[in-house]
């Protein structure tokens, strides 16, 4: 099974907002990766929703791009909340 192509699985939870990735699953086209990721990942009714994405799709930064990508966000503090003040209703952000 391992010949076929690799998928990456997302699962949006009940409870959540955005999808996560739960795991990878190996299969012969699209709809055989949907039939294995809810088979392997929502077998107890945990999700709402699931992604299933060719790995060969992805496109991830190197680590050693990292202070290229991230370091210049730094003098931004305007794009950190940490020195608002939030209302209590908010509870934990």
């Amino acid at each position: 099974m391992s010949e076929y192509p690799l998928y990456e699985v997302f699962v949006r939870s009940k409870h959540g907002l955005n999808h996560k990735h739960v795991g990878s699953v190996h299969a012969i086209d699209d709809a055989m990766a949907m039939e294995n990721a809810r088979e392997l990942y929502t077998r107890r009714c945990e999700g709402v929703s699931i992604w299933v994405v060719p790995s060969k799709m992805i496109t991830a930064s190197a680590l050693d791009d990292k202070e290229a990508l991230f370091d210049p966000s730094q003098d931004k503090i305007y794009r950190h909340a940490s020195f608002y003040e939030l209302p209590d209703e908010v509870g934990h952000m």
